[in-house]
């Protein structure tokens, strides 16, 4: 064997291991605007691309060992790996799937994820295995010692792709565009295998299907996408009664009405009670972790704002598409993941809104816990107060409402209030989730308690 093809070899085996990784992150990605990102999810499709992947290796040792076969299974393999990955990480396709899902009453994230990953994530993982296996024995038949370089260039396509599909292309081409990236790669080493006019032909077919489908043009069109990268899918629809509903992820993260300058009704509540009754004496230090459409005070022009989020183009989005205006002057936008930013700042604020809990399915888990819970506690100011919008259950219907209220006391024992946004009915079984404030105040509180013994009401009542 040339040196030339040895070359070729080790770079197919590193092309291998890079779009395999890359579409592995790309898959996951699209996948939490259905299901969202929990660790159930990512292990579902992690497990089925392993399993898949592991049967290619065992099934790709099978059989004599012929060089012009080989190449033949080699370019197949590639060519459906494209078709593959067009079909499994477009964004156009992954939601008329959970259309059909939904539309036979498959409502489970996880069952929806099981039956996607059977579908879409078992040819494609079994290829990227069984082609691995066949490129190794390419190599393997002329020299027995590169079975390390092989694992090696393998390992360091995956590594690359890691960093690259992650911080590079999903956040600076776009998701859909890291799709056709993705597809582009897999027929050019289907074209490296067996350079052949009909190869090329099938791969600038199979190229033109994926650019169509991933296009900026359709997506905008079909779903009123304006970003798709690395964090977020976000779109703005114009509803009816001159409303506009910012998406994020596939969820409404905000809504706001131009003929009345106003926003969400749980919105409305945080401003009519918490920031427009404001006494104007000075200006307060406010700070919004999540800044969904800027709709939190969006008519106070004199208080100190600071709104934190982790997707750098929603001030762009909310002014230019959203709300139509730029923010006043004391606004200021900070993109940084929520609670890094309040390890980091020495800020103490009047008043903090914590709206990052938009659905009870796409939970923040990292966000729920007492230790991120006693970080916001240390940035209130004294006579201070702290707002969390849960999506809960109004009545403690679940699990996950219970638990987080009792995680809430833990941190906040005293001088708390819970507020449920609009109708709740306690005696229904099938109780519907509900917008609900959790509310802190911060004033000194000693702890005692009245008892038949010891009542001192008068006193504390009218001091």
């Amino acid at each position: 064997m040339t040196q030339k093809m040895k070359i070729w070899l080790v770079f197919l085996i590193f092309l291998n291991g890079f779009v395999s990784m890359g579409l592995e992150l790309l898959i996951m990605r699209q996948l939490s605007f259905f299901v969202g990102s929990a660790a159930v999810i990512t292990s579902i499709i992690m497990g089925c691309f392993m399993g898949f992947m592991s049967l290619g290796y065992f099934l790709g040792t099978r059989g004599n060992f012929d060089v012009a076969r080989t190449r033949k299974m080699l370019c197949a393999g590639f060519l459906t790996i494209s078709v593959m990955a067009v079909i499994a990480a477009s964004f156009p396709i992954m939601s008329d799937f959970f259309g059909i899902m939904y539309g036979v009453g498959i409502k489970s994230g996880v069952v929806q994820t099981f039956i996607f990953a059977l579908i879409f994530l078992s040819v494609g993982p079994f290829l990227f295995g069984f082609n691995t296996t066949l490129l190794s024995r390419m190599l393997h038949k002329y020299n027995t010692n590169y079975a390390g370089n092989i694992m090696a260039w393998d390992t360091i396509g995956s590594v690359v792709a890691s960093i690259a599909t992650t911080l590079l292309f999903m956040p600076f081409v776009g998701v859909n565009n890291t799709v056709i990236l993705i597809v582009v790669l897999a027929v050019g080493a289907a074209f490296i295998v067996t350079p052949r006019v009909r190869i090329g032909v099938a791969a600038i077919c199979i190229c033109a299907a994926a650019a169509v489908i991933n296009s900026n043009g359709l997506q905008e069109r079909r779903f009123g996408i304006l970003v798709n990268n690395a964090n977020s899918t976000i779109s703005v629809m114009n509803g009816g009664d001159d409303v506009r509903v910012l998406y994020m992820n596939g969820l409404p993260m905000s809504v706001y009405y131009p003929g009345y300058n106003m926003g969400a009704e749980y919105i409305n509540y945080i401003n009519d009670n918490f920031i427009y009754n404001m006494p104007r004496d000075k200006k307060r230090k406010i700070l919004v972790l999540g800044a969904g459409g800027f709709t939190a005070g969006l008519n106070d022009d004199f208080n100190d704002y600071t709104f934190v989020d982790i997707e750098p183009t929603l001030k762009d989005i909310s002014e230019q598409k959203f709300l139509n205006k730029k923010l006043t002057p004391n606004k200021k936008f900070i993109v940084r993941d929520a609670s890094q930013y309040l390890k980091n700042t020495p800020e103490k604020y009047d008043l903090i809104l914590l709206d990052v809990y938009s659905n009870s399915y796409q939970i923040p888990e990292n966000l729920i816990t007492i230790e991120f819970m006693n970080r916001i506690k240390s940035r209130v100011a004294d006579d201070g107060v702290i707002i969390m919008n849960m999506v809960t259950s109004a009545s403690f219907r679940d699990a996950y409402t219970r638990v987080f209220d009792n995680t809430f006391h833990h941190v906040f024992p005293h001088n708390t209030q819970r507020q449920v946004i609009g109708p709740a009915n306690p005696w229904m079984t099938d109780d519907e989730i509900s917008n609900v404030m959790y509310i802190y105040y911060n004033r000194k509180n000693d702890g005692r308690i009245y008892t038949i013994n010891k009542t001192p009401v008068i006193y504390d009542r009218y001091k």
